[in-house]
């Protein structure tokens, strides 16, 4: 008896120090003895091995061993829950108000009941700082002129305006204008809205705009436009930002002073061939000439002429026919993929993505990937601290796929040849998301526009190679206003030297 009441004592002590340094120290109790009747407790310093004695009845080893067992199943469970609620290494147990994750030099203004997150750099407020510094070698031969047009940066797809921070005052210094970045709704720290009671706050029969939408965001820069108090801008799109940009041109392109599309998402087809038809035509005509020369021309001419229209007829008959089979399985596709978006399982595909590949996404993007620092991934993985950022990214991309507005339009590729206003295309050579051939494809297809490819770059030039994209730029801005006598460029409201 006097053994086993020094075994409790010690189990007793044992017990307490494993409770107080259980979460800094304590790894692992075994609940199941050695062979020499040993409890291993292991801890941060190494095994210590507690003799047990043999004497100790059933029941008190066997509620030993049932308290020993609990509080590590407990830390394991504890382990686990923390595991899950950590998306691309940001926890999420308490997402908060994009406004309390804002930058010092962050703004918010609202537009059409979304809180917009932007940032605004003035040239002219720091004039009287940049004089101080600036001398005259740094431009030698062209001296800055003022084009008089702010500049408006979109970003891409999961970006924010954190990935033009490293631009913001050099593009305002070669300007000498206002430059502005916003969080298109679903990104950085622009409000998330819940699409429910936004489709409630419609008045009668106008239905809301979905704030997910093309619409919106081409709406949402013609704002800004108006916010800077110009008459034109210019408009500069990183990836699927630039498809915003084009679609602004094409809305409003009085507003739009120039174009500049930097690892452009603009997916452009081949080339289709423009002799098919003529072919056709020249085949049937010829056709025509050759009955006409035989003897029993009339005959002949006659019944090919009704074989041609019962053809052409069929035809069309058959084509219709088709048209509304695509049509019908075109809608059931639509309501399914509706369906699904709209459902938490697509919102728990977007979390296990970017989970798993968003990182890894953001190094792919660079050319080299070591150069990505933590304060880069920071950057990019913000915005998961917000509120309802899973369910906005599967609003956004519904709306995408979804859009319907767009489809009554003519694609996108296919009006690229009526932009009239001055396009600079900027790549990086070994981009790997968006490959350099398509802006080379895309320069082609934008009558009169500049391509300029970066080397040894990612998809990123206005992030991992600054310099050399700030240079490109301002060369094809001085291009404009030294360009300007020959109506070839930019009207610049006033010119100062």
């Amino acid at each position: 008896m006097r053994s086993v009441g020094v075994f409790q004592d010690q189990l007793g002590f044992v017990a307490h120090c494993y409770s107080k340094y259980s979460s800094s120290c304590v790894q692992r109790i075994n609940k199941f003895p050695s062979r020499q009747g040993y409890y291993p407790l292991r801890i941060a310093s190494g095994f210590r091995f507690y003799p047990i004695l043999k004497s100790i009845s059933a029941s008190s080893a066997s509620s030993v061993s049932g308290s020993g067992a609990e509080y590590p199943e407990q830390l394991l469970d504890v382990e686990r829950k923390k595991i899950k609620k950590r998306i691309a290494g940001i926890d999420q147990d308490e997402l908060l108000d994009p406004k309390l994750l804002a930058d010092p030099d962050s703004r918010f203004c609202e537009f059409k009941g979304v809180q917009i997150h932007h940032k605004v750099y003035d040239a002219e407020s720091q004039a009287h700082l940049s004089l101080q510094t600036q001398t005259l070698s740094q431009h030698p031969q062209h001296p800055t002129k003022k084009l008089g047009f702010p500049m408006i940066l979109l970003h891409g797809f999961g970006a924010s305006v954190f990935s033009w921070n490293r631009v913001l005052k050099p593009l305002a210094e070669i300007t000498c204008s206002k430059i502005l970045a916003f969080d298109r709704p679903a990104f950085g720290l622009t409000s998330r809205v819940n699409l429910i009671g936004h489709s409630s706050s419609g008045t009668g029969d106008t239905k809301p705009l979905n704030p997910y939408s093309m619409a919106f965001s081409v709406l949402a820069t013609l704002y800004f436009i108006d916010f800077l108090a110009a008459e034109k801008a210019i408009l500069v799109g990183h990836s699927a930002g630039s498809l915003t940009a084009v679609n602004t041109y094409f809305e409003a392109p009085e507003r739009v002073a120039a174009l500049v599309l930097v690892a452009p998402a603009i997916l452009v087809p081949l080339t289709k061939p423009k002799t098919v038809k003529e072919k056709q035509l020249g085949k049937d005509n010829q056709i025509e000439d050759d009955l006409e020369s035989f003897p029993l021309k009339n005959l002949f001419l006659g019944l090919y002429k009704i074989l041609g229209k019962i053809n052409k007829y069929i035809i069309q008959a058959v084509m219709r026919m088709m048209k509304e089979m695509a049509n019908m399985f075109n809608s059931l596709y639509m309501k399914l993929l509706s369906a699904i978006l709209h459902s938490a399982f697509a919102v728990m595909l977007v979390r296990v993505a970017i989970d798993k590949f968003g990182i890894a996404a953001v190094r792919s993007a660079w050319y080299d990937s070591k150069k990505v620092t933590e304060h880069v991934l920071y950057g990019y993985t913000k915005p998961l601290r917000t509120k309802d950022w899973d369910r906005a990214l599967v609003e956004y991309m519904a709306a995408m796929l979804l859009d319907t507005e767009s489809k009554s339009n003519p694609p996108l590729s296919q009006r690229l040849h009526e932009i009239s206003c001055p396009v600079l295309i900027v790549t990086g050579d070994s981009d790997r998301i968006v490959p350099s051939w398509n802006a080379e494809r895309l320069s082609r297809a934008i009558p009169g526009s500049s391509l300029e490819v970066i080397k040894h770059c990612g998809h990123l030039p206005h992030e991992e190679k600054v310099e050399e994209f700030v240079a490109v730029v301002e060369k094809f801005l001085r291009k404009l206003i030294l360009g300007d006598s020959n109506e070839q460029c930019l009207q610049a409201s006033t010119w100062t030297l």
